[in-house]
């Protein structure tokens, strides 16, 4: 049974040398579950593909399936597959596939594009990369409200910072991020994490409500 005894009051509690986020630094790594490293794993490859072909490009949608469910609905995408991706889905349950979503309609926001999908239920996740630009808040005090003007100021300010962000949620609304600067295009200075872009997951979220 753990020790609940309180240090007396002349005695200083036990010290514990902490991180910078105040968790100790001996705490155990948090546990993540294994759909969350499965969506982990597509939304980095999701990232990495559409990094590929450069900056300056609209949105992407994909659909997130179980690679195995989509194997056995289609007895020949295995052979289509490379053979790593086979090899982990066969030995992961929760090993995800990305199908990228074609003809996605013209609209102005990111919101307007999020609140015209909604998934059919053999989609398992779904993932959006997105392109923004980042101003520090002294900046934003000065941005017009005209649309065009806004865009003009957006595009020639200094501290302006072009950054990718990759989003992905499982249907049960487990959520990945990856955000990339293109000040720093190098897959090694990609950031993730659950919480990176929690406007954009939850935009995705109602996707599949």
């Amino acid at each position: 049974m753990a020790d609940t005894t309180s240090p007396a009051p002349d005695q200083p509690a036990p010290s514990t040398s902490r991180s910078a986020d105040g968790v100790p630094d001996d705490a155990p790594a948090p546990i993540v579950p294994l759909a969350q490293l499965a969506l982990a794993d597509a939304v980095r490859d999701v990232e990495a593909h559409v990094a590929a072909d450069g900056w300056d490009a609209p949105p992407r949608v994909f659909a997130l399936v179980r690679t195995a469910d989509a194997m056995a609905a289609d007895p020949g995408l295995a052979d289509r597959l490379p053979p790593e991706v086979v090899t982990a889905a066969r030995g992961i349950p929760d090993h995800l596939v990305s199908v990228e979503q074609e003809g996605l309609p013209d609209v102005e926001t990111l919101e307007d594009l999020l609140a015209g999908i909604s998934w059919p239920d053999t989609v398992d996740g779904a993932a959006i990369v997105a392109e923004r630009v980042i101003l520090p808040p002294s900046a934003e005090e000065g941005l017009p409200t005209d649309p065009a003007a806004a865009l003009a100021y957006l595009s020639s300010h200094p501290d302006r910072q072009d950054v990718r962000l990759a989003v992905g949620v499982l249907r049960d609304g487990t959520p990945w991020c990856a955000v990339r600067t293109r000040a720093n295009d190098d897959g090694d200075d990609v950031a993730f994490g659950p919480d990176l872009v929690p406007g954009l997951v939850d935009g995705l979220r109602a996707t599949f409500e």
